[in-house]
């Protein structure tokens, strides 16, 4: 690939208020479609924690992006056979429990239920089956403002070799937003590790 130019966007960090308007309207736009439930092409990460998909900046985990051998940069995810064996089976894909069962609630039982003593309530649906979901316990900005035990965003693996108490102190004095877009990159694995060649980059876009 020529790469010629890189047409950016920048993002104050400082300013970003964790709203996550950009993410619904990506997920409006992109995700609202059957079968892409689960999927948040964009979504804002309280930092410090284990992020969305479930500890997906761990990349010895997923086989992500790059690495030096020999001179010559290759994927993680292996060479081009390795990639064709597991083309339908990759055991290096998160699985639906890293992303979180996809919900919907049963918003019109709210207005249909007859009058009784205790006020209707509105369950939640799962968007894959339709079955009923008895317990969420986990999902898109399930860590949101530091929520849940410290135990679990612990898990952070940009902090695995510090100190724990040090990060925890850290956490009480230090918070921010980290809106996640696609990052448009200049060499991106994902175009490399595409097998059908859907991805691609036209030089002219940079």
């Amino acid at each position: 690939m020529n790469v010629r130019a890189q047409i950016a966007m920048v993002m104050n960090l400082d300013k970003c208020i964790g709203c996550h308007t950009c993410s619904v309207t990506c997920k409006n736009v992109w995700t609202n479609r059957e079968g892409v439930e689960y999927a948040w092409f964009n979504n804002v990460e309280s930092k410090p924690g284990t992020g969305f998909p479930r500890a997906w900046e761990d990349q010895e985990t997923w086989k992500g992006g790059w690495v030096l051998e020999g001179g010559r940069l290759t994927l993680k995810s292996g060479g081009k056979g390795r990639r064709l064996v597991n083309l339908f089976a990759n055991p290096d894909m998160p699985e639906i429990d890293d992303y979180g069962e996809p919900v919907t609630y049963d918003y019109a039982h709210l207005q249909t239920d007859k009058l009784l003593e205790a006020a209707p309530t509105a369950r939640p649906r799962s968007l894959i089956d339709g079955s009923r979901v008895e317990n969420i316990t986990w999902g898109p900005n399930w860590e949101d403002d530091l929520a849940g035990p410290f135990e679990a965003r612990a898990r952070d693996v940009n902090f695995k070799e510090v100190e724990k108490a040090i990060y925890r102190d850290f956490e009480h004095t230090f918070h921010m937003y980290l809106p996640r877009i696609c990052n448009h990159c200049l060499n991106a694995s994902c175009v490399a590790a595409c097998p059908s060649g859907s991805i691609y980059k036209r030089e002219e876009d940079g």
